[in-house]
């Protein structure tokens, strides 16, 4: 089964820490993704760019919007996520455990849904 273990940053604790724990704790992530890889569990890693960076699509009657930066303003925002194969929700949680982003900002591990089976329901 497939879980979606997305890393949100809050800024004010990002700049918090230590001079070169940022650091630290990025080879630690790159070391407990590697491992995953080796494993076959973790199915692909990406970073974002900061929110600024961003654009957000709209669509209202009949009528397209862009707007500069995230879609809500918050205090933390989407920094990255990995894609991982885990056997249900509590070893989804204990891989995304092992990242140390829960001190800096939150993660949250969801489920992804089985396409092919929505496909074979909507008939596409």
């Amino acid at each position: 089964m497939k879980f979606l273990v997305m890393i949100y940053c809050e800024d004010a604790l990002l700049e918090a820490l230590p001079p070169g724990e940022f650091d630290a704790m990025m080879r630690g992530c790159f070391a407990h993704a590697d491992e995953l890889r080796e494993e076959g569990r973790l199915l692909d890693s990406l970073q974002l760019e900061a929110p600024a960076q961003a654009k957000s699509l709209r669509m209202r009657d009949s009528k397209l919007s862009v707007i500069d930066g995230p879609f809500a303003e918050a205090r933390e925002y989407l920094g990255g996520f990995n894609l991982i194969e885990a056997a249900d929700m509590d070893e989804a949680l204990r891989i995304a455990q092992a990242f140390p982003w829960s001190r800096t900002g939150r993660i949250e591990v969801r489920p992804v849904r089985d396409m092919d089976a929505v496909r074979r329901r909507v008939g596409a």
